[in-house]
């Protein structure tokens, strides 16, 4: 009747999986883009690009299911997010 829904709408991670998702999608969304981050900013854009990501999937309507579907979007997400912040940061 209810589906379980986790932490930041993403079903099925906890905090410390959407840590340690959030932290692998921002780093390697900061080496595809390159653009070199800490290991904070790399969380924090691996989880915002991960609720991006699924935002995304939803919109395209691509199911997005287990560790590694939530990974993928992650780093789809992370990598939006890493390109539209080297775009405003460009010119300064």
């Amino acid at each position: 009747m209810h589906d379980q829904v986790g932490l930041l709408g993403t079903p099925g991670v906890g905090l410390i999986g959407l840590i340690i998702i959030g932290g692998l999608a921002g780093w390697i969304g900061g080496k595809i883009v390159g653009f070199r981050n800490g290991l904070l900013t790399n969380i924090l854009v691996g989880i915002c690009g991960s609720a991006l990501g699924f935002k995304l999937a939803d919109v395209l309507d691509v199911a997005v299911a287990g560790r590694f579907g939530h990974f993928i979007a992650a780093l789809a997400g992370s990598i939006v997010i890493l390109f539209i912040w080297q775009a405003l940061t460009r010119n300064r």
